[in-house]
């Protein structure tokens, strides 16, 4: 899979999540974000302009990232979800 497809994933699951896997969606990113919160490669640990808390291993916006099913963290601490988990 492309990242530019990943990226569109991510965005999309984060504004307008499919009703069918809504819930998955969610609860797939709580336990990323709770992963990436305490990974020493989130924003919130560095020093940046950018306003947007985000990994700066990959440099992806963690609220639109960890919603992304098919992508998986740049430091393998999460993998992708395979869509036959899903359906």
């Amino acid at each position: 899979m492309s990242r530019l497809s990943e990226i569109v994933e991510g965005w999309r699951n984060h504004m307008f999540p499919p009703e069918k896997i809504k819930e998955v969606i969610l609860e797939v990113s709580s336990e990323r974000m709770k992963i990436c919160e305490q990974c020493e490669h989130i924003s919130t640990k560095h020093s940046s302009v950018r306003p947007d808390v985000h990994c700066v291993e990959c440099g992806c916006t963690l609220s639109a990232k960890t919603k992304c099913l098919t992508c998986e963290c740049p430091v393998k601490k999460w993998t992708y979800i395979s869509k036959d988990d899903v359906d």
